[in-house]
């Protein structure tokens, strides 16, 4: 996985977990600079891009956002994954950040 420096990436693409895909769906619900992730809320960037593209996406995106906001918030490159029990039981609890 890419460990890119926070403070200096400018492209979506340079960011962990995101691929040329990824960059499309997060542009696709207005965020186009890394930096613009700082302070989302990755449950509601998932509704967001559900509501826009017209399906239920697979959750596991809501794991690929909150890795990227937690990265640009200060926290260490992770890959998505590591974020798939801690999604689970934030649901389960009912909390959604």
């Amino acid at each position: 996985m890419k460990n890119p420096n926070r403070k200096t990436v400018s492209h979506l693409e340079e960011l962990p977990n995101i691929g040329k895909a990824m960059a499309g769906d997060l542009r696709l619900i207005g965020i186009d600079r890394p930096k613009e992730l700082i302070g989302k809320n990755p449950f509601e960037l998932y509704d967001k891009l559900c509501a826009k593209s017209g399906k239920r996406i697979d959750p596991c995106v809501i794991d690929v956002f909150m890795s990227v906001v937690q990265f640009m918030e200060g926290g260490d490159a992770l890959p998505w994954w590591a974020f798939t029990e801690e999604r689970k039981g934030m649901i389960a609890g009912g909390q959604r950040c």
